[in-house]
């Protein structure tokens, strides 16, 4: 089984301890091919190989125990589901005799993870025949397309083992002959990524058009990026990029993208003015609420591109899905140009920069969660992996993040938009990479504590920027803010936690930094080895009148300046 997985291209296996998986994980530690990492809470496995999947790009394979050991990957196989990332979820189980009889550490394993899967399958039970490893090597080699494939994402296999279970030294009294056993593997090779060569042609039908980068993470951001920039000089239309797009990190300031969008589209009279008649979304709608707001009330033609077969519009409108990569796609004709519309984006964002940038160099602002997100694309090296939480760190990337063409690799767990498992995919994003950075709250920090157990495993380094407002901050955005009780306990979920004595007890490094000015200085340069925490304290309620003090202000008089020159 693992050779057959070797060939195939497994070079990583996340392991779970227990005795039932005891065949597989003696099996994956002998072949020198696969890295084993061990790791003792499952939930937290399973994301730490979400993020080294997503990483390489390639299959990870996660092996646990029976019982409900199986149950704890199941967020993170839902979100490796939503977000196209292969893994291979490797259940062992209790044979068919001991089922549904009371037999410990044993539930009902066979389509546990119903849809979220790309493809199930039971495995028969063990046994030493040709006629039985030729079933098995056909089965993996399906697991393993259905996982790396056009459609990517988590596979189930089921495993069953009877005892013993441990490698045996006597002769068990049963030889298989493979024959030759090169050729009995040699047709096995890696899956490549499938690539097309046909084009796509779209016909621009208006001069008042869109181009919406939504997240993505593609093998080649720098070819991406060329594409979709060469699909806004064929149109003539703006390129309005969400900050999980790589056009946000790999475009230069130059390339005239739009970023501001959530902030100046709250002025009504300047919205009005620059709505579209039609859009091309790249991926999926993204992560500002105003800006997917707008456009389901500008009822604009839309054609979304995406690479996968489900469909990516919650807004429901006048969409025609197109399945396939923008590097493949090409306009047809050529295009009328419309230069007002574009120069009217373009000044709503110079207008909208500025003000925001001098916003945050407001004394005022000294405390302000946002001036974080806003400085790590300045100080951040090149090329640097950064993870970002859910919740408010991706939205305050979405709001700040500058295009000047840094390089940054942004990655993100946005299939679901749940905090689960942050601190491990971060972790498996950062395993045997370049230095890497998480931004993440409190709450989404605490929430997966047991990632810390990873912290001896890390090879590599990874920085955790913790923005500690002792409780859920974007709640204070809600409408139940003005309701309390039952807002503080039960939304804002206030927290008292040490966050030094916890890092002291995991032997991790922590550092509390009270001042911007610092924090820059702890991210100019990054470690080469090791897990930090960076924590940076802010008051949730003093944030949250200082965004709906400053944004409101910075769209209105963005807005009034834009619409002084119509």
């Amino acid at each position: 089984m693992v050779e057959t997985l070797v060939r195939l291209g497994l070079r990583q296996a996340v392991i779970s301890p227990g005795s039932r998986s005891t065949p597989l994980t003696v099996a994956l530690v002998a072949h020198r091919a696969v890295e084993c990492i061990p790791v003792l809470d499952e939930r937290s496995a399973g994301f730490f190989a979400l993020g080294l999947a997503k990483q390489s790009q390639r299959p990870v394979v996660l092996v646990c125990t029976s019982g409900t050991a199986a149950a704890n990957y199941f967020p993170a196989v839902i979100e490796a589901s939503e977000s196209g990332v292969p893994l291979l979820v490797l259940t062992a189980d209790r044979p068919p005799e001991m089922r549904a009889c009371n037999s410990g550490q044993t539930i009902d394993q066979q389509k546990l993870y119903g849809d979220y899967v790309r493809w199930q399958h039971e495995v028969g039970v063990p046994e030493a025949s040709e006629a039985r490893l030729r079933y098995l090597r056909q089965t993996l080699v399906q697991a393993w397309e259905r996982a790396a494939g056009a459609y990517p994402g988590p596979v189930h296999l089921n495993l069953p083992f009877r005892d013993p279970l441990v490698p045996r030294t006597d002769a068990i009294g049963v030889e298989v002959d493979l024959g030759d056993e090169e050729a009995f593997f040699s047709h096995l090779i890696p899956i490549q990524a499938p690539c097309t060569h046909a084009t796509f042609w779209l016909r621009s039908t208006t001069a008042r058009g869109l181009i919406v980068a939504g997240a993505a993470a593609p093998a080649d951001p720098h070819s991406y990026v060329q594409s979709v920039l060469a699909l806004a000089r064929a149109t003539g239309w703006p390129v309005l990029a969400d900050v999980l797009s790589p056009v946000r990190a790999f475009a230069s300031a130059e390339a005239g993208i739009i970023t501001t969008y959530d902030t100046f589209l709250r002025h009504e009279a300047l919205a009005r003015q620059l709505t579209p008649r039609q859009v091309i979304c790249l991926g999926g709608w993204p992560t500002s609420k105003v800006l997917r707001g707008w456009m389901e009330t500008s009822q604009a033609e839309t054609i979304l591109l995406s690479p996968w077969p489900t469909n990516r519009d919650p807004l429901h409108g006048r969409t025609r899905q197109l399945v396939a990569p923008v590097e493949a796609v090409a306009v047809e004709g050529t295009p009328t140009r419309d230069p007002a519309y574009s120069a009217l984006w373009q000044r709503a964002e110079k207008a909208t920069r500025t003000r925001l940038r001098a916003a945050i160099e407001d004394p005022a602002a000294a405390g302000f969660e946002g001036g974080v997100a806003a400085r790590l694309g300045e100080v951040l090296p090149p090329a640097t992996p950064v993870f970002v939480a859910a919740s408010m760190p991706v939205r305050d990337l979405e709001y700040f993040w500058p295009c000047q063409g840094g390089g940054q690799r942004l990655y993100f767990n946005r299939g679901a938009n749940g905090i689960d498992g942050t601190l491990s995919t971060a972790l498996g994003v950062a395993h045997g990479h370049a230095p890497s950075v998480l931004l993440t709250g409190d709450l989404a920090f605490l929430h997966d504590t047991n990632g810390l157990l990873l912290a001896p495993k890390l090879r590599g380094s990874l920085t955790v920027v913790v923005i500690n407002n002792r409780g859920g901050g974007i709640f204070e955005h809600l409408s139940i803010a003005a309701y309390n009780p039952p807002f503080e306990d039960y939304f804002a979920t206030p927290q008292q936690v040490d966050l030094g004595r916890l890092a002291e007890a995991y032997g991790v490094a922590h550092r509390l930094v009270p001042t911007w000015g610092e924090l820059e200085r702890e991210l100019t340069s990054l470690p080469v080895s090791g897990l930090r925490i960076l924590e940076f304290r802010t008051d949730r309620r003093q944030d949250a009148a200082f965004r709906k003090r400053h944004f409101g202000r910075v769209s209105e008089e963005a807005g009034r300046e834009v619409l002084a020159d119509v």
